[in-house]
C-alpha cells in the first residue's frame, strides 16, 4: 500500500497517539486523511495537536505501519475513517464517536440494527446460558448480537449467535488481530470469518486496561439497546449499561437470585430504571419500534405499515435505481457483501441500508454476511 494513499494517511494520523476528537476535527476541515496529512505542521498545531504528536506524523514508526499495512492488506480487512460514507450511523450520533475504525468481516453488519449482550467475566453456567437463550433468539429475529469478546456472557452470546448463523460483532479493546483472552483466538477468528470484529486501536495493540472502558462506549453506541445479563456490583458491563442510558439508548436486565452475587448489577441497573426482561420476546417488542425507525432512517422513505404487504421487487424498468443494481446483483446463491460492491459499484454503506430494507421487506435473507433471493 503506497504511503500515499487514504488508508496510509488515516494510519499515520491513528499511530501519532492525538486523541480521537482532534483527529475528527483534522479529518472535517480537510475532508480526507490525505490532505490532513499533506497540511503541516502550524495546521496541526493549530488543531491542537502537541509536538509529539505532530513528528510522529511527519515521521511514522516504520514498524507500526508496516503491520498495520500488512494487516489490511488480508482479504476482507477494512480502515473506516470519520468521513468514510461506510462509518456506521448509530456511534455517529454518540458524544465521543472513534475517529477510525479497523474492520475483519464484513463491515455491512455495522449498520444493522443491534442489541449489546454483556456481562460477568465470571458468569455462572446459568448466566451463560441465559446469554446464549436470549442471542440466539435475537439472532433468530434479525438483530445484530454486539458484545465485546470477553470471557463469560461475551462468548456466550458470539458463539450462539453464530450457532444460528445469525449477524453478531465483537468490539474489541485490543487490536483487531489481538485476542483476548488468548484462548478466544477461534472464536475471533470465526467471528471475522461469519461476523465482523472491530477496533479503534491499530493491529498489534495489546490488551492495556485503559482501553476497555473506551471500547464499551462504541459497543453501547453501535447498538439500539443493552442487554445486561448476569453482572457483579462493580463492573465493566454496568459501564455500558450507563453509557448506553447516556445516550438515550434502551437498558434491558435480568433479574437473579438475591443469594448470587453475579445478579446485584442487574438488580442495581433495575433500580435505576432498566427494563427487566425473562424473555427474548420481550427485547425484541421493545425495540421493534425503534428497528422500524432505522430502517426508515436508512431508507430514506417510509416502510409499509403493519399488515401492508411488501411492495414489489424492483424490476428493469427501474434501470437507473440502485435498489434495481442491487438486486441484479444478488441472485439466489449466497452472496457475500465484497462481491456485492464490486457487481454493482455502490458502496458497503449504501448496500447495508439497501440490504436492509430487503430483508425487511421479506425479499432477500441473510446467513453469515451473506444475502440471496427469497422466491422468484
Amino acid at each position: 500500500m503506497p504511503l500515499t494513499s487514504e488508508p496510509a494517511s488515516l494510519l499515520r494520523l491513528l499511530l501519532s497517539g492525538a486523541p480521537a476528537s482532534t483527529l475528527r476535527r483534522l479529518l472535517d476541515t480537510h475532508g480526507s486523511a490525505e490532505a490532513a496529512c499533506r497540511a503541516g505542521p502550524r495546521d496541526w498545531t493549530s488543531h491542537g495537536l502537541n509536538p509529539d504528536a505532530c513528528r510522529a506524523i511527519r515521521t511514522p514508526a516504520p514498524e507500526a505501519i508496516a503491520r498495520a499495512e500488512r494487516w489490511l492488506d488480508a482479504g476482507h480487512h477494512h480502515l473506516l475513517g470519520w468521513r468514510d460514507d461506510a462509518y456506521p450511523p448509530l456511534l455517529r450520533r454518540i458524544a465521543s464517536p472513534p475517529a477510525m475504525l479497523f474492520v475483519a468481516g464484513d463491515p455491512g453488519l455495522l449498520w444493522r440494527p443491534s442489541v449489546a449482550v454483556v456481562g460477568s467475566r465470571a458468569a455462572t453456567a446459568g448466566g451463560c446460558a441465559n446469554a446464549a437463550l436470549f442471542a440466539r433468539a435475537l439472532a433468530r429475529a434479525g438483530l445484530c448480537v454486539t458484545s465485546g469478546l470477553a470471557a463469560g456472557i461475551d462468548a456466550a452470546a458470539h458463539a450462539a449467535a453464530l450457532d444460528v448463523a445469525g449477524p453478531t460483532v465483537a468490539v474489541l479493546g485490543t487490536g483487531p488481530d489481538i485476542a483476548y483472552p488468548v484462548r478466544h483466538r477461534p472464536l475471533l477468528d470465526r467471528l471475522a470469518m461469519a461476523g465482523a470484529v472491530i477496533s479503534e486501536h491499530a493491529p498489534g495493540t495489546g490488551p492495556l486496561r485503559q482501553h476497555f472502558p473506551s471500547r464499551n462506549r462504541i459497543l453501547a453506541g453501535l447498538s439500539l439497546g443493552t442487554l445486561v445479563v448476569e453482572a457483579a456490583e462493580k463492573s465493566g458491563a454496568l459501564i455500558t449499561a450507563r453509557l448506553a442510558a447516556d445516550m438515550g439508548r434502551e437498558v434491558f436486565a435480568i433479574p437473579g437470585s438475591i443469594h448470587n452475587p453475579m445478579a446485584r448489577g442487574c438488580h442495581r441497573l433495575l433500580r435505576e430504571g432498566a427494563q427487566l426482561v425473562e424473555s427474548p420476546v420481550e427485547v425484541l417488542d421493545a425495540l421493534a419500534p425503534l428497528v422500524v425507525d432505522l430502517a426508515r432512517a436508512l431508507r430514506g422513505q417510509l416502510e409499509p405499515l403493519p399488515g401492508d404487504s411488501p411492495g414489489p421487487a424492483p424490476t428493469p424498468s427501474d434501470a437507473d435505481s440502485d435498489y434495481n443494481r442491487l438486486w441484479q446483483a444478488i441472485g439466489h446463491d449466497p452472496t457475500g457483501m465484497d462481491e456485492l460492491v464490486m457487481r454493482t459499484g455502490l458502496t458497503a454503506a449504501a448496500l447495508s441500508s439497501m440490504l436492509l430494507a430487503l430483508e425487511l421487506d421479506g425479499r432477500i435473507a441473510s446467513e453469515h454476511g451473506r444475502y440471496a433471493r427469497i422466491g422468484p
